[in-house]
């Protein structure tokens, strides 16, 4: 947190998080902000902690899952669909695609942390 000051001067901004990643690498003094899925063998995640003094956890799925992790989230999909109609067959099969094991592996394989196997059951059963 800024604390109410400024920005320093020597913050560099970059236009995405691989650059972030990637200017993280090459500076052994830098520290970023990116997505999980953006890591590399070149940097490391970073314990956190929600409150002075507090204790620090580990950025994996369990604490993210968990809620401990301060700075996780779920990464979200919206579809545009009519109130009170079905999707379209495409849209359908799309979300039907993102929770199924090979979407989910999928998104294992970019780096992120799959959706507990709970909440793809219960968007799925959503569209049928």
């Amino acid at each position: 947190m800024l604390l109410n000051g400024d920005v320093q001067d020597s913050v560099k901004e970059q236009p995405g998080s691989a650059s972030v990643v990637q200017g993280v690498t090459v500076d052994r003094y830098a520290i970023g902000y990116s997505g999980i899925g953006y890591a590399t063998t070149g940097v490391r995640t970073v314990p956190l902690a929600d409150t002075d003094g507090g204790r620090c956890v580990e950025a994996v799925a369990d604490n993210a899952y968990a809620g401990t992790y301060p700075l996780a989230r779920f990464l979200c999909v919206y579809v545009n669909k009519a109130p009170g109609r079905p999707l379209d067959p495409l849209t359908r099969e799309f979300v039907r695609l993102i929770f199924s094991r090979d979407g989910q592996e999928a998104v294992v394989k970019d780096g992120y942390f799959p959706v507990p196997a709970s909440v793809a059951r219960e968007e799925l059963n959503r569209i049928q």
